[in-house]
Parts: structure tokens; C-alpha cells; sequence
């Protein structure tokens, strides 16, 4: 598997790289990769169908200069920013394998994560939701997917040291919640995790064995993507 630790300069870019890679693997010029991306600035990151009126505090958001974004994959809204580590697994696809369905690719991954963060922090993580990551009940990483023909892309974040009071003001009450939610705010739902990114890394590193370094990525494809989805309200702002 391919390693790409590359953060570029926007949330915008930084998006668009997300989805250029999985488009070069589904064209035949790259196999598996893991991605790892952390941001300078907040941004609100909404997923593909959410209505960006109804989950993100616009008025908050433009008062406070946070872009309030699109991605390609499903899911809820988050906010992302310094303390946040994001990763992004671009994976081949076999009809027999454990990768053949939504479901089975959350078992699959989840499964994998859950298993190295409780080595990484001694303590008893649970997957809860559909693609939680919890310890003691408490959210650290949420995830989702989006599948092509031959290749998917499952990725998420990982709360560090993020400001966790800030995503309260930049987010409303999701209008989706997992039941072991229970109506939690998300100062009392979310969870630092403060473990060392690069400690984190490399327990996902030696989980994928991600061993080859990535040349280089598609960044005219990047550059394409910026100008025509990623740049545009049309897209973030689009329900």
C-alpha cells in the first residue's frame, strides 16, 4: 500500500485530494493508498446529502470566517481544524473479498481500527453508530464512504486536541444522531483523544501496512476539482 502524508494548503484542496486520488485509482494508475491530512484552520465539512442550513450555524460560521464546505462522501457534518487528524484509504474493490458491500466495509475497517486504537491506548475502545469510534462512551473519530466501480474511499477524522467548544457554535444538533447518542451536546458526546498524531500514524501505518512512499499525486486533477466543485456554493451550499 501506497503512503501519501501530504496536507496541502486549503481545506478546499485538501478535499478535492480526497477525491482526485480515488479517481486515479479507478482509472488503473495507482493501487491501495493511505492518505494522512492535517489542517491549519477550521472549516465546516458537510456530507454529501446534508442541508447545510440545517446542520452548520451559518450566521456563526460567516461571522467567524469558517468556510462551510462539501465532501464527496456520506455522512454527517463535522468541523474540522487544528488538532484534527484526517486520513483517507483509497481500497480496491473484490466482489469475494471483505470490501464487496457498504456493510461489510464498515465491519472490515472498523474492526481493524477499533483493534489498533486499544493497543495504542490501552483501553477498551467500542465501534458504536455505524462508524463511531468511541472510549468510555465518548466520540474520537467518525468515518464514511464512497464507493466507484473498482476502487472505494473510506475516510475520517480523528480528534486530537481539536476546540471542542468551537464545534458546538459552528454546528447545530445533527438532524441524524446514533441512538447511544441520547441527545448529547457535542461538548458532552466528543472526546479528545490526545494521543501524539504521529504516534497515531504509525499505529494506522503498521495496521495497513502502508510502506511505499506515494510520488506524487494528480495535482492538476486537484486543481480541476478546486475550481469546478470545491470552490464553488453551488456545491457547498447546493441543499
Amino acid at each position: 500500500m501506497k503512503l501519501c502524508d501530504l496536507t496541502l494548503a486549503t481545506p478546499e484542496e485538501n478535499l478535492a485530494c480526497d477525491e482526485a486520488l480515488l479517481d486515479l485509482c479507478e482509472a488503473g494508475h495507482s493501487g491501495d493508498i493511505l492518505r494522512f491530512w492535517e489542517p491549519s484552520r477550521h472549516f465546516v465539512v458537510l456530507g454529501y446529502a446534508n442541508k447545510a442550513a440545517r446542520e452548520a450555524a451559518l450566521p456563526f460560521c460567516r461571522a467567524s470566517n469558517i468556510p462551510v464546505l462539501r465532501r464527496c462522501t456520506g455522512g454527517g457534518t463535522v468541523l474540522l481544524g487544528p488538532g484534527t487528524l484526517n486520513y483517507s484509504l483509497i481500497l480496491r474493490i473484490d466482489d469475494s473479498g471483505p470490501l464487496h458491500c457498504i456493510t461489510a466495509t464498515n465491519d472490515f475497517i472498523m474492526d481493524r481500527h477499533r483493534q489498533a486504537l486499544a493497543r495504542l491506548t490501552g483501553s477498551p475502545v467500542e465501534r458504536q453508530g455505524q462508524t463511531d469510534l468511541t472510549l468510555h462512551g465518548l466520540k474520537f473519530c467518525g468515518n464514511a464512504q464512497r464507493r466507484q466501480r473498482r476502487f472505494l474511499i473510506f475516510h475520517g477524522s480523528f480528534l486530537l486536541h481539536l476546540d471542542i467548544d468551537l464545534i458546538g457554535n459552528a454546528l447545530q444538533m445533527p438532524s441524524r444522531e446514533p441512538s447511544y447518542r441520547v441527545g448529547r451536546s457535542h461538548s458532552d458526546f466528543l472526546l479528545n483523544l490526545q494521543v501524539p498524531a504521529p504516534t497515531l500514524k504509525s499505529a494506522l501505518i503498521e495496521t495497513w501496512q502502508a510502506t511505499e512512499p506515494m510520488p506524487a499525486i494528480p495535482g492538476d486533477q486537484v486543481a480541476r476539482l478546486v475550481r469546478d466543485k470545491y470552490a464553488l456554493e453551488d456545491w457547498n451550499l447546493k441543499l
